[in-house]
């Protein structure tokens, strides 16, 4: 015979269980502050801006990518390029700004361009579209510049 003992297991301890429980509570919550990238058109963010996106790979000499004509990007406005997260403001006629989608607070995408102003959907931050200077918080840092090229009418991301 063997001698086994006959001692019940013991369940697992009253911290344990609530640990767990906090660790997937936490999990939860941090997903659900993620980003959406789903989509990858582009849109228009400014009233009277050309509709057509001009996007794809770039055949020029700079190897870049082809983001639009000059014409596509309004004056005092700009207009976002999901698929390659960038988007492109003309704060002055002639001068072609590019900054990352990302915003700086927590990663969301800024979503739309009006009265000068890049907003963030996320928590409500607003970045210039001369400098992507953060004009209102929560984000304590503005969006990081992106290099862009123009020759002629069109606008290619270096």
């Amino acid at each position: 015979m063997t001698s086994e003992s006959t001692a019940p297991a013991q369940a697992p301890a009253r911290r344990a269980v609530m640990a767990a429980a906090g660790a997937a509570g936490l999990a939860v919550a941090l997903t659900a502050c993620g980003t959406d990238n789903g989509s990858s058109d582009s849109s228009n963010t400014q009233a009277g801006a050309n509709a057509s996106s001009g996007g794809g790979s770039g055949s020029g000499s700079g190897g870049g990518t082809a983001l639009a004509k000059t014409s596509d990007i309004p004056e005092g406005g700009g207009k976002i390029f999901k698929e390659q997260s960038v988007v492109v403001t003309q704060p002055a006629a002639g001068t072609f700004k590019a900054f990352s989608t990302k915003c700086p607070h927590q990663g969301c995408a800024v979503s739309s361009i009006a009265n000068g102003i890049i907003h963030c959907p996320c928590h409500g931050s607003e970045f210039s579209v001369e400098d992507g200077s953060v004009k209102k918080g929560p984000a304590t840092t503005g969006l990081s510049t992106e290099k862009v090229t123009v020759s002629g009418d069109s606008i290619t991301l270096s």
